[in-house]
């Protein structure tokens, strides 16, 4: 359930970031506000994202091998995106959009890329589980013995 939400976030998450990942190719192009406004969107998704991945760190030691390696993947790249998302609000504090240096562009782009493979990794282990699901399924339906 708790990765359901999180794909639910990440995909809202993933339309933010790539609005940033666009600023990065001409970030003098949009508004400093701008900038500022998908930051903190971005911030308010990779946020409730953490929620999340801190309730699944609390029963990582109870879960399958296959759901300890979906917290420790979701968890990287949440990671990543918050970093870089908290670099890049900085740096526009700092410097108030004077000049976008290829340090800021690179924090969109990771942002966005983050974003992205978060989104990708949480589908990835949803359909495993489903496809485990059903596998079961199949089994109990035909009375197989299961591995």
């Amino acid at each position: 359930m708790l990765l359901a939400e999180i794909k639910k976030e990440a995909a809202e998450l993933t339309l933010h970031a790539d609005t940033l990942g666009a600023f990065a190719g001409n970030p003098q192009q949009y508004s400093l506000s701008s900038h500022y406004s998908y930051l903190n969107k971005v911030k308010g998704h990779i946020n409730a994202v953490g929620e999340r991945t801190a309730e699944l760190q609390q029963i990582r030691h109870a879960v399958l091998p296959w759901q300890q390696q979906a917290i420790t993947e979701v968890t990287s790249h949440a990671a990543q995106v918050a970093a870089s998302t908290q670099a890049a609000i900085v740096y526009l504090n700092e410097n108030q959009g004077r000049h976008f240096v290829p340090e800021y562009r690179d924090h969109l782009t990771t942002i966005a890329d983050s974003s992205t493979g978060l989104k990708n990794t949480v589908g990835k282990f949803l359909e495993y589980e489903k496809a485990q699901q059903k596998v079961q399924q199949l089994q109990n339906d035909l009375e197989l013995e299961s591995d």
